[in-house]
């Protein structure tokens, strides 16, 4: 289909492909379904405390570095997965790598979230 795109040069097939990856991660891994909860919640919880507007911005960036984290992880593991099922050292190391990104981006999303909201939940604001 990424030929068909080239081809075509259909600008708009390239984003009804990228839809379907976004959706097939959604479907497909358990982790993302959590992140996209656990992105529904903070979106919930900033439109109901009127956080500002850098506030919000702070806390969509956080929450997409996840998201896209998320997905190059198991783009990653699929890739590997493809090539074969075996045990090898190394495809351990690119799964463990890119498992150790989104584990980094999630730290870093929550430390985000607990700067952005602790004045309003502890009445600091």
């Amino acid at each position: 289909m990424q030929e068909e795109v080239k081809k075509n040069g259909g600008f708009l097939l390239g984003f009804k492909i990228a839809a379907e990856g976004i959706l097939y991660s959604i479907r497909t891994q358990r982790n993302m379904r959590i992140h996209f909860a656990a992105a529904a919640l903070v979106l919930f919880l900033a439109a109901l405390l009127h956080l500002s507007k850098s506030e919000f911005i702070c806390l969509l960036f956080a929450i997409f570095l996840v998201l896209v984290a998320e997905m190059i992880n198991s783009a990653i593991e699929l890739a590997v997965d493809l090539h074969s099922l075996e045990y090898h050292p190394l495809a351990k190391a690119a799964k463990d790598v890119s498992a150790g990104a989104v584990l980094l981006a999630a730290v870093c999303s929550v430390v985000i979230g607990i700067l952005v909201f602790y004045p309003y939940l502890t009445c600091q604001k």
